[in-house]
């Protein structure tokens, strides 16, 4: 079903990158959103937003201070909303380990909260942002969405009669996104030198618009409880050292702990529950009743062979250098040059 049929929405962390390329989108597209409410818990970051996306220029933006571990403020946020965007979490590994607890109350309890609020409103669709730590985690983070992601999909048992349903859209870094690679090789750059964890390591790239379709084609796909996974390109840490400042020194530091050589999305155990629509991949719920011939039936996609996985150095599609350099332009610093 498509955002048209539907007037309000409400976006958990949406003051972060997506959260403001998303409600760009939004307004600009869909004007038939009657109320677009930005939840977060940053007021300074609220703030700063209100001055791009103003109430006088767009008067169905709502910006509504407060935590997804506050269950009783998401009940009153979600008053009148018929979708929600979940994207509120904490994310940086490092602070993850480091406070691991503060990080489970966020993106597992935050997310518990949500779905009973949800259970309780007249709240239709439901998509939430996972990443790709959350397939086999070796961090606290990507566990942390793992369980967030289970959770999601789970709530779809527990639906009832009522016309909701509840998806997940995961994917890789997202280029140019705050404390991500691209944005520190920038500024290293000016140093002269851009350390680099392994040559051979290897990250998709999916852009901020390329990641606001995916979650708008997750909204109109779902039939409840899906994954679903973009077919994005991947590079060599390497190769974009080298795109960014080719005058630099590059020297290898060692993978930080937590840190993955390549990044996984699918792994060869999700592979039965899998299915492929072509640019897209969806993996589906493992605790529902719709079997994987059922959902391909109902849906036209096709189950991918058994054992099949899907990470960042098993890809047919790897960006070259030039390719980095005109995309760095394109949707991340337009005045970059070499």
């Amino acid at each position: 079903m498509s955002l048209k049929n539907y007037s309000s929405l409400l976006l958990t962390g949406g003051t972060g990158s997506f959260g403001r390329a998303f409600v760009k989108r939004i307004l600009t597209e869909h004007p038939n959103i009657e109320r677009l409410a930005v939840f977060s818990r940053d007021e300074l970051k609220q703030y700063e937003m209100s001055q791009v996306f103003t109430q006088e220029k767009y008067p169905s933006i709502r910006y509504f201070l407060g935590d997804v571990r506050d269950q009783e403020r998401l009940h009153r946020a979600l008053e009148g909303i018929d979708v929600v965007i979940h994207a509120a979490a904490m994310k940086q590994v490092p602070a993850a380990e480091y406070n691991p607890f503060e990080c489970i109350k966020t993106n597992i309890m935050g997310t518990q909260n949500l779905v009973e609020a949800c259970l309780e409103s007249d709240v239709k669709r439901v998509v939430a942002l996972s990443t790709d730590k959350a397939a086999a985690p070796i961090n606290l983070y990507g566990a942390t969405k793992l369980a967030s992601d289970k959770l999601i999909a789970a709530a779809n048992n527990i639906v009832g009669k009522r016309d909701l349903r509840f998806s997940i859209v995961r994917h890789g870094n997202v280029m140019g996104s705050r404390g991500s690679v691209i944005p520190y090789f920038l500024k290293e750059r000016k140093n002269g030198i851009l350390p680099i964890t392994d040559e051979g390591m290897t990250r998709f790239n999916i852009t901020l618009d390329e990641s606001v379709d995916l979650v708008i084609k997750a909204f109109e796909k779902t039939l409840g409880g899906e994954i679903f996974v973009p077919k994005i390109p991947s590079y060599r840490i390497g190769d974009l050292a080298e795109a960014i400042g080719p005058e630099c020194e590059k020297p290898i530091v060692g993978i930080r702990p937590g840190e993955k050589l390549h990044e996984e999305m699918i792994t060869s155990s999700d592979s039965f529950y899998t299915v492929d629509f072509g640019d897209y991949y969806a993996i589906l719920n493992v605790s529902g009743s719709t079997t994987v011939e059922k959902y391909c039936e109902l849906t036209g996609a096709k189950a991918v062979e058994p054992g099949m996985y899907y990470d960042s150095t098993n890809n047919d599609n790897f960006l070259d250098i030039e390719t980095l350099r005109r995309l760095i332009v394109e949707h991340v610093d337009p005045g970059f040059k070499v």
